[in-house]
C-alpha cells in the first residue's frame, strides 16, 4: 500500500464548521482575516507591521532571556530570540496545554506544522524573518486534563492536586509515576533515552512549567522553537489597558456573542462570560464577576471596588489570568504573530474570536489547522494490503467498514437494490389501477408496500450477518488493524503518546515528521515508520 493522504474534509474526524472553513465557505468569511495560502501571507506580513506595538518586543526578549537562563539552549533557539528585537521579524505560534509528558501525539504535529511553516515562509519572503513559538498554557487550572499519558494502551496518571495555575505546580510526587512508567518502557537503548528525558524533565525542576520547557526544549531545540511562558508580570503589563477594558466595559462578552449569532448553524465551541478574566495566585484561579457594585473573585470572600481593582491591574497584573476567550488577544498584542495553529475545536473556537479583535483594533492572525497523521509500521501497510483495504477504508466507521469488506469478499451479491427497484416498479403498476378502480384500494397497496419493503430490508440485514459470521476471521483481521491504527474507536494522535513511536524509531522520529508534514496542504497524512 503506497504512503498516501486523505483530506481533512473526507476524513470524517472533522466538523461541519471546519470542512466549511476548509473549503472558504462564504457565509464564513467575515470571522476570519487571511485564509493560510502563501500569497495572503503577505497581506498578513503588512497588517501586523502597521498595528503590532513594536515596544513590546523588549519586554518579550528580556522575559525569554530569563526563562532560558537555566537551560542548555540551541545556537538556532538563542538566535531566534534575538531576532525577536527586530522589526521585520514575526512568528507563528501554536499553544498546547502542559499535558505529562506531552500527551497525546499531536502535541508533536502542532509544533512541527510551525516550525515548518517558519521555513517555507523563508524561503518565499527571504527579508523577514519567522521564528517558531510554542506557546505554554501555563495559567490552565484543569489539572485533570493534563495529569497522564496513554502508553501501549494504558494510562500513566499522576494523583495530585492542584487548585492554581498548573505551571506553578511542583512536579514533586512523580517518582513514584516515574517507576511504574519505566518498568513499561523496558531497557533498550531508545528506552533509556526516553527515562533520562523524564526524570530530567520532572524530577530536577520546581514547576510544571519549567519541565515543560525542558522536555519541548529537549526535543525541539535544533529548530530554533521559542517557547513562552506568558504567566508573567512583565508581559502582562502590555496587557493592562485591555484587561481594564475588560472589567469596564465587558467589550469581548458583547462582540463575541455577536459573532456566535452567525455560526447558528454550527456547534459552538465556547461562550463568553461577562468578565473573561481570572484572578490568579499560586493556589487559586477564580473568575472575576461583577455583582452589586464589586468585583468578586468567584468562591472566595475576595472582593474589589472598582478604583481598587484598576489600581490593582496597574500594580500587579499578573495577578489577571485570561480565559480561553482573552487569552488569544493577550497572545497577539506582546507577539508579532502572523498565525496561530491549532486542532480543529481551537481553531473552531478562534473563529469567534474576529469581531472583538477588531473592536479593539488588534490585528486577527491567520488561523491555521495543524498536521494530522497516522503513523503505521510497515508490517501493518503489508496487512492492509494483504487484506485488499485502501487507507479511506481504515479511516470508515468501524461498522461501515465490516459491511463493505463483507460485500466485497462475499462470493454472490448481498445488495438487494435490484429487487427493491423491481418491487418499486411493480408498485407503481398497482398504484396505477388503483386511482383507475376503486380509489379506496390505495390505501391496501401502500400497506403491502411497506410490509414487502421492509421485508426485504430484513432479508438484506439477515443475509449481511449471516455472511458475516461466514467471514468472520477474515473481518476480524481487519477489525485487529483497524484497532490498532484507531485505539479506542478513535484518532492514533489524540490516544497514543510519542514516547510509544520512539521506542521503535528513536532520534528519527522527529526528522521524518518534519521531513513529510507540509503545513498548508489540509490533508491527513499516513506516515509509514
Amino acid at each position: 500500500m503506497p504512503t498516501d493522504c486523505i483530506s481533512f474534509q473526507s476524513s470524517g474526524y472533522f466538523s461541519k464548521l471546519m470542512q466549511d472553513y476548509l473549503d472558504q465557505k462564504t457565509e464564513l468569511k467575515p470571522l476570519y482575516n487571511n485564509f493560510p495560502t502563501f500569497e495572503n501571507f503577505e497581506k498578513q506580513i503588512a497588517e501586523k507591521a502597521s498595528n503590532f506595538d513594536n515596544n513590546n518586543r523588549t519586554a518579550l526578549v528580556e522575559t525569554l532571556k530569563k526563562q532560558y537562563e537555566n537551560i542548555d539552549v540551541s545556537e538556532s533557539t538563542q538566535h531566534n530570540i534575538t531576532l525577536l528585537a527586530l522589526e521585520n521579524t514575526f512568528t507563528i505560534t501554536t499553544g498546547h496545554q502542559l499535558n505529562l509528558f506531552t500527551g497525546p501525539l499531536y502535541f508533536l504535529y502542532k509544533i512541527i506544522s510551525t516550525i515548518n511553516l517558519t521555513k517555507e515562509l523563508k524561503s518565499k519572503y527571504p527579508s523577514y524573518n519567522f521564528v517558531p513559538v510554542y506557546w505554554m498554557a501555563t495559567e490552565d487550572h484543569d489539572f485533570e486534563e493534563i495529569n497522564y499519558f496513554n502508553f501501549k494502551g494504558k494510562k500513566i496518571r499522576w494523583n495530585a492536586e492542584s487548585t492554581g495555575p498548573v505551571g506553578r505546580l511542583s512536579p514533586k510526587g512523580l517518582e513514584d509515576l516515574f517507576e511504574v512508567y519505566s518498568k513499561e518502557l523496558g531497557s533498550s537503548s531508545n528506552a533509556n533515552t526516553l527515562k533520562k528525558l523524564f526524570e530530567e524533565a520532572y524530577l530536577k525542576h520546581e514547576n510544571l512549567a519549567d519541565a515543560t520547557r525542558f522536555l519541548a526544549n529537549s526535543l525541539f531545540s535544533n529548530y530554533g522553537l521559542v517557547i513562552i511562558d506568558a504567566d508573567n508580570a512583565d508581559l502582562k503589563r502590555a496587557f493592562v489597558p485591555y484587561i481594564k477594558n475588560e472589567l469596564e466595559n465587558q467589550t469581548s462578552f458583547k462582540e463575541v456573542q455577536k459573532s456566535i449569532e452567525n455560526l447558528s448553524d454550527y456547534t459552538v465551541q465556547v461562550n463568553p462570560r461577562e468578565i473573561n478574566l481570572f484572578y490568579i495566585e499560586d493556589k487559586l484561579r477564580e473568575r472575576i464577576i461583577f455583582e452589586d457594585d464589586k468585583y468578586w473573585v468567584n468562591n472566595t470572600k475576595i472582593s474589589f471596588s472598582k478604583d481598587e481593582i484598576l489600581k490593582l491591574v496597574d500594580s500587579n497584573p499578573e495577578k489577571f489570568s485570561p480565559n480561553v476567550i482573552m487569552r488569544p488577544l493577550y497572545q497577539e498584542i506582546i507577539v508579532p504573530n502572523l498565525c496561530y495553529i491549532g486542532g480543529g475545536g481551537e481553531i473552531a473556537y478562534w473563529l469567534e474570536l474576529k469581531a472583538f479583535f477588531d473592536a479593539v483594533n488588534i490585528t486577527f492572525p491567520i488561523l491555521l489547522v495543524r498536521n494530522s497523521v497516522l503513523l503505521a509500521t510497515e508490517k501493518q501497510a503489508k496487512k492492509a494490503d494483504n487484506l485488499n483495504l485502501s487507507w479511506k477504508d481504515l479511516f470508515s466507521k468501524s461498522e461501515t467498514l465490516t459491511n463493505t469488506i463483507t460485500h466485497k469478499l462475499s462470493p454472490f451479491p448481498i445488495d438487494l437494490t435490484e429487487q427493491k427497484e423491481a418491487l418499486e416498479k411493480q408498485f407503481n403498476y398497482l398504484f396505477e389501477l388503483a386511482e383507475k378502480t376503486d380509489k379506496s384500494f390505495s390505501g391496501a397497496v401502500k400497506a403491502q408496500e411497506v410490509k414487502q419493503k421492509k421485508g426485504l430490508e430484513n432479508l438484506e440485514k439477515r443475509l449481511l450477518k449471516a455472511q458475516k459470521r461466514k467471514l468472520q476471521d477474515q473481518l476480524q483481521r481487519v477489525t485487529d488493524l483497524q484497532c490498532e491504527l484507531f485505539p479506542n474507536y478513535s484518532l492514533q494522535e489524540r490516544q497514543a503518546n510519542f514516547s510509544e513511536f520512539y521506542l521503535e524509531n528513536g532520534d528519527q522520529l522527529i526528522p521524518l515528521l518534519i521531513q513529510k508534514l507540509k503545513p498548508l496542504e489540509n490533508n491527513f497524512n499516513i506516515i509509514i515508520t
